[in-house]
């Protein structure tokens, strides 16, 4: 079973960093860390099954 404990805070946490990168008008940035977030996310996930 994926453990949601942790993945939940990660993702939010790089969200967070994605749109204070929007805020800042970095939108490469922003890509990047939500890129990196879904594949991490879905690997840690995958793991988890």
């Amino acid at each position: 079973m994926p453990d949601y404990q942790t993945l939940y805070p990660y993702l939010f946490n790089r969200v967070t960093d994605a749109v204070t990168a929007l805020q800042a008008r970095d939108y490469g940035t922003a890509e990047d860390i939500l890129k990196s977030a879904q594949q991490d996310t879905e690997a840690q996930y995958a793991e988890g099954e």
